[in-house]
């Protein structure tokens, strides 16, 4: 690996990014151990380093570039809700409530996955907060159906997108952390540095169970089976060959592109991209976007919309989807205007050889 850090942003000039990310970026490169820094198409401000990053770092681990919602990622589920006549208003109307706790045996559930239990499993099953969602989408278009078939899919069928985490447990991994050692990274060998790997490791499983659990009690709700067709993070850490040497890889909303197919998906707006990573290797951070990325701080949001638009307005998209918010804040903070267009994100990443876009 280079001695010296490189920083590179993947977007066209039809992609806007927001400077304050591509200065977090820059910043985040100087880190000690640094030796790549990735902007992917979705990149945009974080708290302190940019989300739509992917860092190599030679011999350090940094769970602050992780973040607070490790294992945060999305699971794709085909339904056989497209064999009927679509129903999505009565579909709606009994998916209200799947907030509340579960009331199952989480203990259990967990046990079943080999995941052990934590302090935090009563959140087990729940979406959360942030831009955390379940959407039930029919495939559009097809224009790779030689790529699309083997994954057991096809035009017109329904799926179930989950895009969750860790809820509480990665939050207290990450406080802990930080309590300790603030910001700073941890030297890759080392007791403190092999506590974290095993922490990051639970709430990753965890994080898993948790979006098998949402997709189950959703389901469960509409009468229907299902498989699950793939399950991808976007929060975490691994230890990689670069170069002829070992790193460590943080993503911190970024897909791999070394585990096969991925879902980018758009705002609730628009469409979401189902793709087939073509390249694994630096140039790309081993990665790809994990969405559209925020055009909109969510402090911004209701003072730029709740003029023009009524929470019941925004119940409903121009696609025609019915979306279930009981809190109104959340309705603005993660409303479509708030995101930038996804087929600007999906664009980049074809230019860039990237990806092949398998199904919409």
């Amino acid at each position: 690996m280079t001695t010296v850090p490189l920083v590179r942003v993947l977007a066209s000039s039809s992609n806007w990014i927001d400077g304050a990310a591509v200065e977090q970026l820059r910043r985040t490169a100087e880190l000690p151990g640094m030796r790549l820094a990735i902007g992917l198409p979705d990149l945009h401000p974080g708290k302190d380093s940019p989300v739509g990053a992917a860092y190599l770092v030679a011999d350090r681990l940094y769970p602050a570039l992780v973040g607070n919602d490790v294992g945060c990622g999305i699971g794709l589920w085909r339904t056989l809700l497209g064999d009927e006549k679509p129903r999505p208003e009565a579909w709606a109307k009994k998916l209200r409530g799947l907030e509340a706790a579960w009331d199952g045996d989480a203990a259990r559930w967990l046990a079943e996955r080999t995941v052990l239990p934590t302090p935090h499993d009563a959140s087990l099953g729940t979406i959360g907060g942030g831009n955390h969602f379940a959407e039930l989408q029919a495939i559009d278009s097809v224009p790779r159906p030689d790529l699309l078939t083997p994954l057991g899919l096809a035009a017109g069928d329904v799926c179930l997108l989950v895009h969750s985490g860790s809820r509480g447990f990665g939050d207290a991994i990450l406080r802990e952390h930080l309590s300790r050692f603030r910001s700073e990274g941890l030297p890759a060998a080392g007791s403190d540095a092999e506590l974290y790997l095993a922490q990051h490791g639970h709430a990753v499983d965890w994080a898993v169970a948790n979006r098998e659990l949402i997709a189950h009690r959703l389901l469960a709700r509409l009468y229907t089976s299902s498989r699950r067709v793939l399950d991808v993070c976007h929060n975490w850490v691994e230890r990689i060959a670069a170069d002829g040497g070992e790193g460590w890889l943080h993503r911190k909303g970024a897909a791999p592109s070394t585990q096969g197919p991925v879902v980018i998906p758009g705002s609730r707006g628009s469409f979401s991209y189902l793709v087939l990573p073509r390249e694994a290797g630096d140039r790309s951070g081993w990665s790809v976007a994990h969405g559209a990325g925020r055009k909109w701080s969510r402090t911004d949001c209701k003072a730029r919309l709740e003029k023009r638009y009524g929470p019941a307005q925004l119940r409903r998209t121009e696609l025609g989807s019915h979306v279930i918010c009981e809190d109104n804040d959340l309705l603005y903070e993660e409303a479509p205007q708030a995101y930038k267009k996804i087929d600007v994100v999906i664009d980049d990443l074809v230019a860039e050889g990237l990806i092949d876009v398998v199904a919409v």
